[in-house]
């Protein structure tokens, strides 16, 4: 009795991971979040223009850690640049498929839409921790070049050694890598909807943006600790000493269940779509 095929399970995430970040789109989106800090250090450096109370959070610490460089940027980041960017490659998981013919041959090879979905998903989630591992690599690259690095003093006034701060860095990647989960399952969603990727792409973009405008308006306080994006920069617990996670935790269950009622829809409607592409 000949034996089959030796079954690879990771083999398709695999493709799907070598696909996403060989794109010349991935690479020059990465590139650009890396320079996020980086331009952001040079503005400092060469305006002074750390100032206290002036611009965005942390801007005015620069100037004597550059280990700030890091949490400005991803303050900077997590509201426009991140979204943005992981809307373009969670838009395209399955309608860059359909658009470009190949989605029939996918789910021809044999692979299971269920499956199929799990990956996209996969790649896209993989695709986010880069995204913010690019930030922070370029903040402290460029915050090390232009400024002083050494113990940091956190928002509660302890000082920190440096490896602590360079956890807490970690720490505040993470949390913003959590974030943007739920994003992922939406724009997989409408994915699923079109074969049109720029239409789903730009659809992820509006709902993550009026999701926040919704955030900012008191009318709709009730709704608030249910839109995808109110956690987003809850993140001060974690330049506190002791360490807080309610926040952390609060935000990775808000975002667990978007994914799970949108990763739901986006099953339901793929497993039951027609494939003409």
């Amino acid at each position: 009795m000949t034996a089959g095929p030796r079954r690879r399970p990771f083999a398709l995430l695999g493709s799907e991971l070598l696909t996403v970040f060989r794109r010349w789109r991935t690479i020059v989106m990465l590139v650009a979040l890396a320079l996020v800090p980086v331009l952001i250090a040079v503005a400092v450096k060469l305006t002074a223009a750390g100032s206290r109370g002036h611009g965005p959070a942390f801007l005015g610490s620069i100037t004597d850690n550059g280990l700030f460089v890091v949490f400005t940027a991803l303050t900077v980041s997590i509201p426009l640049f991140l979204p943005l960017t992981v809307s373009v490659v969670a838009g395209d998981t399955i309608a860059g498929e359909a658009n470009f013919g190949t989605l029939r041959y996918l789910l021809i090879a044999p692979v299971g839409r269920v499956r199929l979905l799990a990956v996209k998903f996969t790649s896209s989630g993989v695709f986010t921790i880069a995204a913010v591992l690019a930030i922070v690599i370029g903040g402290v690259a460029a915050g090390a070049a232009l400024f002083p690095i050494g113990p940091v003093t956190l928002l509660s006034g302890d000082t920190v050694s440096l490896a602590d701060a360079f956890g807490r860095v970690l720490l505040l990647a993470g949390y913003a890598a959590i974030s943007l989960l739920g994003l992922c399952a939406i724009g997989l969603f409408i994915s699923t909807l079109t074969s049109m990727p720029v239409g789903a792409m730009a659809a992820t973009v509006v709902i993550a943006g009026v999701s926040q405008v919704l955030d900012q308006l008191p009318q709709f306080d009730a709704i608030h600790p249910y839109l995808p994006t109110h956690l987003w920069l809850s993140f001060a617990d974690l330049l506190r000493s002791p360490i807080l996670f309610d926040s952390y935790a609060q935000n990775a269950w808000l975002q667990a269940a978007y994914v799970v009622i949108f990763g739901a829809l986006a099953i339901g409607r793929f497993t039951t779509k027609d494939i003409l592409s």
